[in-house]
């Protein structure tokens, strides 16, 4: 008995150590903070709603005897689709219908084959739908930075994740990430980072908010770029300050420079050049220079009065003559500056720069939006059928936008560009085209000023497909994301080569340049311009034009060239 006991002792002796082993892990485990998952799980909720709905019955009756040989209901206005007559109807009959049913025009229906539809009666109902509900969300913002002028903080800034739970009665239990190779996990709906020098090329970060739904918010990514300025020994300035670039499609703060996210490309520290700015008002765009083609279509409208130029105001191309420039000042400042306030609207709404927008329409059409010599370059922006092709293609929620204004909406609906029938495409490309080709013969100066309007925004958001495309075509080449290898502003020149010369030319040529370039002789605008083939060359003249516009006599609007390399 003894040893019974003993053995007795030393299990349960035994089963409490293991039980307070437990407890202890147990107890750690919950103190310390949770290592994030590799990838989150990602929002997942829905909840269900009851709707009033009307059914429609409708009857489907044989031609020959009048005989129903299918009922169904229906919950949509209009006939019933293929794929409701083929779920309620036997298989034979559904066949028969499509095969043989025409509208019958014999005087004896009797003697048409197949069926007819006939809607019989309706009845109101109820039915219930799924509703996606609003997932969580994560917002970055800078704290403890009071920034001067130029951006640059005199104190040291904190980054700050701040967790969003749109549902009622439910929190942010977690932030999670990694900020580069380095995992965080930080408890409830906020998370501080102090700022250190980073590379010139940042520090990645991933990040997601877990919900206590049971869910999670999609994975979302920052890059962030931390520059510093004195404090050293070795350098003049004596108070050490801060420079934060922060570019996500989460960020709260100041507005991010167009198309920077795409290319995760920082903007320069000393500011954007001119061409690539947003003035505070419209007022402030500029132009400065002559517009030869546009004052010679306001004197050939009757616009201005010539009668004082001995050539009529105008050369044998139609352009404005000396005289005739003079005489069309006035009414070609009215003219071009009609669209200013329309423009930089445009430009805050899509965060196209929009001096590079004024820049782009004084040096594709000079402000006259119609059609250029009866050639394929119409609107303000001289769109093509190709630039119109890159529109669809790149910017996905322009074409998610444009589609069903065209096509069928369920044509449209999850659907992409590139997977509609060439037909299809086609038809889209065309109908864009020609929405921004202002040529009116009804309207005053022939020119239907609304639809010179409502392209100011199909041009902006056709720069913003360019951009797109630009970037991928460096990507593939380089193997990096584009602004891990060119800075902000030649990828803006490139994007402006894509828009005019075509992707063809501009793939070609980056190609060439990365090949050879080295050290000495780096991959860059000069060189990938160097590279451009002889067909495609008049692209560097065009973008000088938009970066660098000077106070000399604008080029007569061309068509865009249609080099044999180009998609």
């Amino acid at each position: 008995m003894k040893l019974r006991f003993g053995w007795l002792f030393v299990l349960l002796l035994a089963v409490h150590l293991v039980i307070a082993l437990t407890i202890l892990t147990q107890t750690r485990l919950v103190q310390a903070a949770p290592r994030p998952n590799s990838t989150p799980t990602g929002p997942d909720r829905f909840t269900w709603l009851t709707i009033d709905i009307t059914l429609y019955e409708w009857w489907l009756i044989a031609w020959k005897d009048n005989n129903i040989y299918c009922a169904l209901w229906v919950d949509h206005e209009g006939l019933p689709t293929d794929n409701e007559l083929s779920w309620a109807c036997d298989a034979q009959i559904y066949n028969e219908w499509k095969a043989y049913s025409v509208p019958c025009k014999a005087e004896n229906t009797r003697d048409c084959p197949g069926y007819y539809l006939q809607n019989v009666s309706s009845k109101s109902s109820k039915k219930e739908i799924t509703v996606k509900l609003p997932p969580p969300q994560v917002w970055v913002s800078v704290e403890n930075c009071n920034p001067d002028p130029d951006g640059w903080c005199s104190t040291q800034p904190k980054l700050i994740l701040t967790g969003e739970e749109p549902l009622p009665n439910e929190t942010i239990t977690h932030i999670q990430g990694y900020a580069g190779n380095d995992a965080f996990s930080c408890q409830g709906a906020r998370c501080e980072f102090s700022l250190e020098k980073t590379t010139s090329d940042g520090v990645q970060l991933q990040f997601w908010a877990n919900s206590s739904y049971g869910d999670s918010s999609p994975l979302f990514t920052a890059l962030v770029r931390v520059l510093t300025q004195g404090g050293e020994s070795n350098e003049q300035r004596l108070v050490k300050r801060w420079y934060v670039d922060v570019l996500s499609t989460q960020w709260t703060g100041a507005r991010i420079a167009s198309c920077a996210i795409t290319w995760d490309a920082f903007p320069p520290t000393e500011g954007l050049p001119e061409w690539l700015t947003t003035p505070e008002f419209p007022e402030q765009l500029t132009s400065s220079i002559p517009y030869a083609y546009l004052a010679g279509n306001l004197i050939t409208q009757g616009v201005v009065d010539v009668h004082a130029c001995p050539d009529g105001g105008l050369t044998p191309q139609g352009t404005a003559s000396p005289c005739g420039l003079k005489a069309a000042q006035p009414a070609v400042e009215q003219w071009q500056n009609q669209f200013d306030h329309l423009i930089h609207d445009i430009a805050l709404k899509t965060d196209v720069p929009a001096q590079l927008l004024k820049n782009l329409f004084s040096r594709e059409s000079q402000f006259w939006p119609g059609v250029f010599r009866n050639g394929d370059d119409v609107g303000l922006g001289q769109l093509t059928e190709n630039g119109a092709d890159t529109t669809l293609l790149w910017n996905r929620a322009f074409f998610e936008e444009f589609c069903p204004l065209v096509l069928d909406k369920k044509t449209c609906e999850n659907n992409s560009y590139s997977n509609l029938s060439e037909a299809n495409q086609k038809l889209l490309r065309g109908a864009l085209v020609a929405s921004v080709n202002a040529t009116c013969a009804t309207c005053p100066l022939g020119i239907d000023i609304s639809r010179a309007n409502f392209s100011v925004s199909v041009f902006g958001r056709t720069l913003l497909a360019n951009c797109e495309q630009t970037g991928k075509i460096i990507q593939n080449v380089t193997g990096k994301t584009p602004g891990r290898t060119l800075d902000y502003e030649t990828l803006w020149k490139l994007t402006l080569v894509n828009y005019n010369a075509g992707p063809g030319c501009l793939s070609e040529a980056v190609q060439q340049a990365h090949e050879v370039a080295t050290e000495q002789v780096p991959f860059g605008w000069d060189l990938i311009a160097q590279a451009l083939d002889p067909a495609c060359r008049g692209a560097i003249g065009y973008v000088e034009d938009i970066s660098k516009p000077q106070p000399t006599p604008t080029p007569t609007p061309s068509p865009t060239p249609s080099p044999a390399s180009q998609n």
